[in-house]
């Protein structure tokens, strides 16, 4: 390292403290990488890679990005993943001594992004802390460094609980201790999420004493800790608007797994990933991006709060009833821009004259806001009124510090408004006044020489000067000007008046800029006093936000108020499936029914594929999550309980990466489940046990049946095409059979899309096939196959006799393979008038005497040429 240049040198001594991240080293206008940050760089960022010299023989590789548009550079290496840290000079380069000092000012990772494309207007940015603790439990906090909310929680349900919360949040960074167990980790990074190791635990600034004071949890503490201080260290700068740490507890909300969440589509589609086509896309008619992320945090985690869920549905109600007054809120809020972001940007350092003005707009809305709120007269909305704070004082502070349009740069100057400063008033006045001194001089020259093109100019170089063109050089007196430039065409000149002016007016733009810059910084401090009461400012206006657009929305799509009942019945009149009826569109989507209660735990639902049984199972689920977390729902009467947790097994997907089939993923979403549902639960389990043999199927489906009604008693809605299971209906007393209805027109399966009582009676799973246009061909032949299997010689051996049987030999069955004639097969329809009566054969004497003996032959007893033997004596006597 000795034979580097000091420069080098200095790079390698930072760069070995963060060999995990891109270094950004500061060098003049440039921020450059070098060695294999250079370059990795390079490719990363299809930069053009260079060398220089170092003081060894090898040039080092090196490449670069400009000061000034490193933002966006930054910005493509944290999306993939990356961290970079940002090393700057820290002192005057004119006071240093030898090489200029330069230290990392901060350390940018996925989960601490504050600006740019990383950070989403209606998504959170979260930051995860995960310990894992001898006893077996974890805590587990998270933190967004854009609005400085955090949370923390004990977790006692294996780390299969951990990875729900990630997924819940999307946290994109876990931080750990280097102890963490691998394979753990290896979990975590299967599912995309960075993990870094962070040792650092002991309780920095003081600060974090304040923010962990309603801590009282050593596990809480030591989780905590690790993230706010990986906070401290990493943004290394004062971060006033991180607020306390709240703790959670997961069964203060409706438990929703990570899966379940998946198959309902929560808050993005299976297929796209994207929001169009969720829940959250449907209910997204809120004008903040506050707002929009409170609707987002609500739907991830419904009340279980029977008082909370109501007081938001008489909310609701009363907006609805306040149709005008809630177009104007809606009016209002549009002008409230992020206040939670706002407070934090203040708070980072990172906020300029804009931000503030836009601060600034926001607050002259809240007086409006609670004008408005006023008029609803109701309790619920004087309380949301009153919370709301305009905060006076900065809204008059902005008013006459901040210029209504200000330039996005602090450096250009313009920023303080006329008349806020005394001192600021007097360099303005000088330098304008300098300005319109120059511009009289140059009148008066024009006059005085005749030289109408005579102008004066100024260049940072030579400051101030009158230029006049070769051409006009004769006009001018002997030593009437000094000169000081000579160019092609024109001669460049100054005089003693013009220079005295020049000092007095660069000094004055000079000083007015600094205290300009100073006095905004004075301004972003005196802010920061105000971050709590903007934050809780912020939150109230999410609320209320959230609140009138689940009242829009329940307007809009005619959705009813939910009542709760505390027998655990479940009503629901002509239910509808939200999201799919907002696709139809124009379409008329089919409403149904849903009725259950104490002897109605378990529906069975049969019915043709593409007929709407996962459409109508999602839809009870949503409809439950809808009235949970305070929204109206899709129907015109509806009376839920309150659950606890949704479990759904919906659609075919398997988990390449953790080598898990489609069927292991089915029978472990089951298995979650069966472990953890109550009576309070709602199960929705589709097709369970397509994924193997037709016996193993019926066997697994009515062993989780019957499980889920005799020892778990949860509302549970099971769909299947094994038409055998519906006998369960007689043989367990809280199951009944419903289905979805499909007739026959012109040859062709019609769907009702209609919930009635009882079982299906036909599959129609050929005609579904000739839906999709499968060749003819192999529709005929599919009918042939289908007409032998129900011929009476076909011989299928109840579900109920292979499942039901406690011995595991008892299970073994004997198939009989269908004879019939192959010569002449006639093609069966599923839809034909009932068959003619056919005549029936009535045995001979001789044939009753056989099938006699064949029923009182004791098989079991027989050796096998015995049992070849009597065949072949019964096939003789039927010949003869």
């Amino acid at each position: 390292m000795a034979a580097y240049t000091p420069m080098m040198q200095q790079y390698l001594k930072v760069k070995a403290e963060y060999q995990d991240a891109f270094l950004f080293f500061r060098l003049g206008d440039f921020y450059e990488m070098f060695f294999d940050d250079a370059i990795k760089a390079s490719q990363e960022l299809e930069i053009t890679l260079t060398s220089r010299e170092g003081g060894m023989e090898e040039r080092i590789p090196m490449c670069g990005v400009p000061y000034h548009s490193a933002a966006n550079y930054i910005e493509q290496l944290i999306e993939k993943g990356y961290k970079v840290a940002i090393c700057e000079q820290t002192e005057d380069p004119k006071q240093a001594k030898g090489v200029v000092r330069r230290e990392v000012v901060q350390l940018i990772t996925p989960g601490t992004v504050m600006e740019g494309r990383g950070l989403s207007d209606k998504e959170n940015n979260y930051l995860a802390s995960v310990s894992a603790f001898t006893d077996g439990t974890y805590g587990f906090a998270y933190n967004d460094l854009s609005t400085g909310e955090s949370r923390v929680t004990l977790l006692a349900g294996g780390f299969d609980e951990v990875l729900n919360e990630l997924a819940v949040l999307g946290a994109k960074e876990v931080v750990i201790s280097s102890s963490f167990d691998g394979e753990l980790q290896k979990k975590m990074r299967e599912r995309d999420v960075l993990a870094l190791s962070f040792e650092d635990n002991t309780q920095v600034e003081q600060h974090f004493a304040e923010l962990a004071k309603g801590l009282n949890q050593d596990k809480m503490l030591e989780t905590a800790a690790r993230l706010i201080n990986y906070l401290y260290r990493t943004q290394k700068r004062s971060l006033d608007h991180l607020q306390p740490v709240v703790t959670y507890q997961i069964h203060q909300y409706m438990k929703i797994d990570y899966y379940s969440k998946r198959n309902l589509e929560l808050t993005e589609t299976i297929r796209s990933k994207g929001k169009k086509g969720s829940l959250l896309w449907l209910l997204d008619e809120t004008m903040t991006a506050m707002g929009g992320r409170t609707l987002k945090h609500w739907i991830d985690r419904p009340l279980i709060d029977r008082e909370e869920i109501e007081r938001r549905h008489a909310l609701v109600e009363t907006f609805i009833n306040g149709y005008f007054e809630r177009q104007e809120l809606r009016e209002k809020l549009k002008e409230v821009y992020d206040l939670e972001r706002l407070a934090g940007r203040v708070a980072f350092g990172n906020v300029n004259a804009r931000d503030l003005v836009q601060l600034k707009r926001s607050l002259m809305q809240i007086p409006f806001l609670q004008e408005v709120m006023g008029r609803f007269g109701t309790v619920e909305t004087r309380q949301l009124a009153d919370k709301l704070d305009p905060c006076e004082d900065v809204t008059d502070l902005l008013d006459r510090a901040i210029v209504e349009n200000p330039p996005l740069s602090l450096k250009d100057g313009n920023i303080i408004q006329d008349g806020y400063h005394e001192q600021l008033d007097q360099y303005r006045d000088a330098s304008r006044n300098g300005k319109t001194w120059i511009a009289q001089l140059e009148r008066q020259e024009r006059e005085k020489t005749g030289i109408k093109s005579l102008k004066i100019g100024y260049n940072r170089v030579f400051g101030y000067y009158i230029e006049v063109t070769r051409a006009n050089l004769h006009l001018l007196q002997e030593g009437q000007y000094e000169r000081k430039q000579t160019l092609t065409n024109a001669e460049r000149y100054i005089t003693p008046d013009l220079k005295e002016k020049e000092s007095l007016i660069l000094q004055a733009e000079e000083k007015c800029g600094e205290l300009e810059y100073e006095l905004f910084t004075e301004i972003r401090e005196t802010i920061k006093e105000y971050i709590p009461r903007l934050q809780a400012l912020a939150k109230t206006v999410s609320e209320l936000d959230v609140l009138q657009c689940f009242a829009e929305v329940s307007e809009n799509r005619h959705y009813v108020k939910p009542v709760f009942s505390n027998e655990r019945r479940i009503v629901i009149k002509e239910g509808r499936h939200p999201v799919v009826e907002k696709v139809l569109n124009t379409q008329e989507y089919v409403p149904n029914d849903c009725f259950m209660n104490s002897e109605r735990e378990v529906l069975l639902i049969t019915g043709p594929n593409m007929s709407g049984k996962s459409t109508y199972m999602r839809q009870i689920a949503l409809t439950a999550i809808l009235a949970q977390i305070g929204c109206y729902v899709p129907a015109s009467e509806a009376v839920l309980p309150v659950f606890d947790q949704v479990f759904t097994r919906i659609g075919a997907a398997d988990d390449l990466i953790s080598g898990q089939s489609t069927f292991m993923v089915e029978m472990l979403e089951a298995r979650n489940a069966i472990q953890n549902a109550t009576q309070s639960s709602l199960i929705l389990f589709d097709e369970i046990g397509r994924g193997t043999s037709t016996y193993d199927g019926m066997a697994l489906a009515q062993a989780i049946i019957e499980y889920i009604h005799d020892r778990i008693g949860a509302k549970t809605l099971f769909s299947t095409h094994y038409h055998e299971l519906t006998v369960l209906e007689e043989e367990l007393d809280n199951l009944k059979n419903v289905h979805v209805s499909a007739i026959e027109h012109n040859g062709k399966v019609v769907f009702l899309h209609k919930i009635k009582e009882g079982p299906a009676d036909k599959s129609y799973g050929i005609h579904v096939a000739q839906l999709a246009d499968l060749p003819p061909e192999l529709i005929k032949r599919a009918n042939e196959i289908l007409m032998a299997l129900e011929q009476p010689s076909y011989q299928a051996v109840p579900v109920a006799a292979a499942v039901m049987a406690s011995e595991p030999s008892a299970v073994a069955v004997e198939e009989t393979v269908p004879v019939h004639d192959t010569k002449e097969t006639a093609q069966l329809s599923f839809f034909d008038e009932e068959p003619k009566e056919t005549k029936k054969h009535e045995p001979s004497a001789k044939e009753k005497r056989v099938l006699d003996q064949i029923k009182h032959l004791d098989i079991l007893d027989l050796t096998p040429l015995q049992a070849i033997n009597t065949l072949y004596e019964i096939q003789k006597k039927l010949k003869n």
